[in-house]
Parts: C-alpha cells; structure tokens; sequence
C-alpha cells in the first residue's frame, strides 16, 4: 500500500506533484467539476495504473485535460465550427475528437477507439498544475469506479487513499458535477449532460441530440450503474420514516440540495450530500431523493441520480 500524500497547491506541492507524474505516478487534482486522478497519458504504465487505482473496466475510455485550447492539434482533428465552442473554455466541456495517428497518448485512454475525449479546465490548480507537468493528463473522477464522484479532498483519500501517490487539495468544487460530453461531428450528439447546460449549446450549434451506449461506452460517464452510493436510492420521492431524505427546494429535510430551489446550488452540493446521505443510511439503508427539474445543470443532476439508482 502506497502512503498518500496531501499537498498544498503552492509552487512546492504543485512541483512535487509534477515530479510524480513524471515518474508514472498518479495524483489526484481538483477542477471546477470535480477532483479527477491524474497521470501522463502518454505513458501506458500510468494510464494502467489509474484503470487498476479506480478498478475502472478497461473498455471505459478516459478525458484527457490539456492546459491551453491551442495544444488540441498536437492530439486530435479540430471539427468544423471549433471556433464557436472554444468560447466554453477553459470550462466543464469536454468534446470528442478525431485522434490523431501521430498523437503519442497511450491506446488505454482510449480504449482503443478512434476519437479522444479533451478538455480544457478552469480550475487555477488544475491549470498551473498541466503547465507544472507541461503535458497531457489522463483524468477521470479520482474515486473508486461507479462510486460517488469527489468534490473535496477528503473524499478522495477516503476513496484512493493507500493506492496513488498525492492528492492536491484546492478545497470543495465550485460545478460539482462532471462535465459536459459532446461528440461535434454534424450533427452533434449529446454523450453526457453536465457543467455546461445543453442550451447553452444549442444556443451556439443549434439541435443537439443525445447518444451513448452503456454497453460499449464512446466517453466516461456513459455506464447504467454510477455515482452509486451503498445503499438503495430512490428518486422523486418523499423519504419513509427509516430513510434518509434529500430535498430540492423549501421543505423540511435537514439535507437539501438547494432550499432556495437555485440548480447551480443544488449541483455544487449533490455529491457531497450524497455522501453525508450515504454515512447516515448505512449498508443496505435508503435514500429518497426529491424531484429536482429537467432543465439547465438539473439535466446533469438528474442524470447523475438515475445512474446512481440504477442497479447493480
């Protein structure tokens, strides 16, 4: 078992944690979305350990995060019209992208498919993070695979703690839910709704539809069964006397996403009170979660409680 480290995200820890991804380590940072696990996706050994860290199956391709829009080239084909989305970054987007022949990323963050999953973040840790290391990280949620996704430091080293090498703590994620996934090859389809809200999108693209296969995922995020705590959750739903509630809007439960009914809010707090959920329910307790609306970041959110329900 590896002993895990908690840096700082000064110009030390931010050093040390580039130092260990240049020896094939594993580090776990924070972005706007939520805190990802972090290794050179050039490097096979790297990305390896990350799928083992994770125990992610295999055929679940990864994001890569680069430091600057200008750096895509080196790693994939622009679609047509880029212009028109790269006003989304630095942001939770990430588009899925032609690889290029000649890009030098491990086939296992792919997962062998033809197109690369890439994003720019926002976070100034992540940012000076990717100059530190100056290349591209492989970057999925820094938590065991189809658990709940980290949004503190802490809830990493509970999840990964013993099993990579760092965690760089820049405190709670402001999104709190992963980003948006959109394959732009006309038409443009929708993989996984999330920071970035669908019409926002279609604002700038017009029509988008909606895609992905749970059983042969083209981008994360895309399996039936995710973001799953322990226990039972149930959706829409008003909580039983022996169940633990989670409310949206005014209302009675001492946990609620967003008393004011605000969906940044409410997306900002999900996983973090998803966990506080899951401590007061227990192995084999329930959760009974509110109807939270179908439209904005509460696509995302919705999304992310329908996987967490589903079974397993």
């Amino acid at each position: 078992m590896l002993e895990t480290c908690l840096l700082c995200p000064d110009d030390a820890g931010l050093s040390e944690a580039a130092r260990l991804l240049d020896a094939g380590g594993l580090v776990a940072f924070p972005s706007e979305t939520v805190y990802g696990l972090g290794g050179d996706a050039r490097n096979d050994r790297a990305v390896a350990r990350i799928y083992e860290a994770k125990g992610r199956p295999s055929f679940n391709p990864l994001i890569v995060h680069l430091a600057d829009a200008a750096d895509i080239g080196r790693y994939a084909y622009l679609p047509e019209g880029f212009d028109r989305l790269a006003g989304f970054w630095p942001g939770p987007l990430t588009l899925l992208l032609p690889l290029r022949a000649d890009a030098g990323l491990s086939p296992l963050v792919t997962a062998g498919l033809a197109k690369v999953a890439i994003r720019i973040p926002a976070h100034p840790v992540a940012r000076a993070l990717l100059r530190a290391f100056d290349g591209p990280l492989a970057g999925p949620s820094a938590n065991p695979s189809g658990r709940i996704s980290p949004t503190r430091a802490s809830h990493v080293m509970d999840g990964l703690g013993g099993r990579i090498e760092a965690v760089l703590d820049g405190g709670p994620c402001a999104v709190g839910v992963e980003s948006t996934i959109l394959d732009p090859e006309a038409p443009p389809v929708l993989l996984r709704p999330g920071g970035v809200a669908l019409e926002a999108l279609e604002a700038v693209l017009g029509p988008i539809g909606t895609g992905g296969d749970a059983a042969k995922p083209s981008a994360p995020g895309q399996l039936l069964s995710h973001y799953a705590p322990r226990g039972r959750v149930r959706l829409n739903a008003m909580a039983g006397p022996d169940e633990i509630a989670i409310g949206f809007g005014p209302g009675p439960a001492a946990l609620n996403l967003s008393r004011t009914g605000d969906l940044v809010e409410a997306a900002a707090n999900l996983f973090h009170m998803l966990r506080v959920a899951d401590d007061l329910a227990g192995e084999g307790g329930t959760i009974a979660i509110a109807p939270v609306p179908e439209t904005g970041l509460g696509r995302a959110i919705n999304d992310r409680l329908r996987r967490a329900a589903a079974p397993r």
